[in-house]
């Protein structure tokens, strides 16, 4: 994990932390080579298709079900980062966002926030970097057409939430999957980004 502090303004400090790791999970290949997967397994989706109903693991909606759809990927601008409010760690190069849309959808059970739905999305890269949704305290980054979601609104019942989440690439890399990580020892579901 990397932690950066990213500027003052205002008096303000931003606090900009990005996750990044690798994932050596393997393919099966059957006797001819090629991939198999059962129906029941499915891992790999277009975008606009819901994930199959995922499990709460927070205390206080445990059991609670929940899908997540993202619906569209588009990568920004090196301006865009400067012009957002955030000051990154020279160390890291130039950054660029890579703005995921996803429509999160509560299933059954306990009430759960949209914060708790959307925490275990990621970005790959075409280069094999991934990276968790950009985390701002102390202070508000501005992007556009990616408003910041209420992280703290309830939804039960079948209710729906449109979202947007800001993850930063280095310069030059493209998303090529969006992730929804299932724990430690389970592989990720993927939605095929096309550039």
């Amino acid at each position: 994990m990397r932690t950066r502090i990213t500027g003052v303004a205002a008096g303000a400090v931003t606090l900009a932390v990005t996750l990044t790791g690798c994932n050596n999970s393997e393919s099966v290949k059957n006797q001819g080579g090629s991939e198999t997967q059962s129906a029941d397994s499915k891992s790999v989706y277009r975008l606009g298709e819901a994930s199959p109903p995922q499990e709460s693991t927070m205390q206080k909606s445990k059991g609670a079900t929940f899908t997540v759809t993202p619906t569209k990927v588009q990568t920004g601008t090196k301006a865009e980062v400067d012009g957002s409010g955030l000051q990154l760690d020279k160390s890291d190069g130039p950054q660029v966002p890579v703005y995921v849309w996803a429509t999160l959808t509560h299933k059954s059970g306990a009430a759960m926030t949209v914060g708790d739905m959307d925490d275990d999305l990621v970005v790959a890269t075409d280069k094999g970097q991934r990276t968790k949704a950009l985390i701002v305290l102390m202070g508000q980054a501005k992007w556009p057409n990616c408003p910041a979601s209420d992280t703290e609104k309830q939804l039960s019942g079948g209710q729906s939430a449109k979202i947007c989440n800001v993850f930063l690439v280095p310069e030059g890399q493209k998303a090529s999957t969006v992730e929804l990580t299932q724990g430690y020892y389970n592989d990720p579901l993927k939605w095929q980004v096309k550039n």
